[in-house]
């Protein structure tokens, strides 16, 4: 299902992500957790997003995506202004695999079920999943190496296997912009070039945004088409975009 920011967005000339001079910090800090950021990301780009813990890497996804509101500057996603009311239709454009991903022991959701629940935003309460999507499901599992886990509970799942169930499931949606958070966090040296490559092929394929972030730069060095360093808030190299 198309949304209608959707069909809007086919032919427009826009950047899928814009921020200028954004400053954002949590309640309660002394100092900004992102300072003057400004950056243009356009369609169809793989970006690496990198520096050390506490740069804000973070914070400038959550900002986005809308889930942080600036405090000075604005900050656009797919055209809209994150404060807009509208920025939950862009947000349905969009994938998004956080850091904190680990599900509990008890969680008795299948692998399977897990991925079919990103086609939620796009369903009916109690509508099935098309063919196509069935199929969808099907493919990205074994790209990613996890057919054989389907049918397995989440909870019984080592921490890589259920990274990659939601990277499967960030994949299955076909969203225009992918943002990953410490995507190789749990992942063997094997399956981090595995996740760097299969993204790199769907952004390439489906002309879509994928942001990566991750302190580790070497599964994403030689497929990435740009790269972001920050540090302290700030961004300090944007080699690859526009006025980097």
């Amino acid at each position: 299902m198309k949304t209608s920011v959707d069909l809007e967005l086919v032919s427009a000339e826009t950047p899928v992500v814009r921020v200028e001079d954004v400053w954002v910090a949590y309640s309660g800090s002394d100092r900004p957790a992102i300072a003057g950021v400004s950056l243009s990301i356009p369609a169809g780009v793989v970006v690496l997003v990198t520096g050390p813990n506490g740069a804000g890497k973070t914070t400038l996804v959550d900002t986005c995506l809308g889930l942080l509101k600036p405090l000075r500057g604005r900050a656009f996603l797919f055209g809209i202004d994150t404060r807009s009311r509208r920025i939950h239709e862009a947000r349905k454009l969009c994938s998004y695999v956080p850091q904190n991903f680990m599900r509990p022991p008890y969680e008795s959701y299948t692998a399977r079920r897990v991925i079919e629940l990103g086609f939620a935003p796009s369903k009916a309460p109690f509508e099935p999943l098309s063919e196509s999507e069935e199929e969808r499901v099907e493919k990205v599992a074994e790209l990613l190496g996890i057919e054989d886990l389907l049918d397995r509970p989440m909870g019984t799942l080592s921490g890589g296997q259920q990274q990659k169930v939601l990277i499967a499931r960030a994949l299955a949606r076909e969203p225009r912009a992918l943002f990953l958070d410490e995507p190789f966090s749990s992942l063997d040296r094997e399956s981090r070039k595995l996740v760097a490559e299969v993204v790199e092929e769907y952004a390439r394929e489906e002309k879509a945004m994928a942001v990566i972030v991750s302190h580790d730069v070497n599964p994403v060095i030689g497929v990435a088409d740009a790269i972001v360093r920050m540090e302290e808030g700030r961004v300090v190299e944007a080699e690859g975009l526009p006025g980097g």
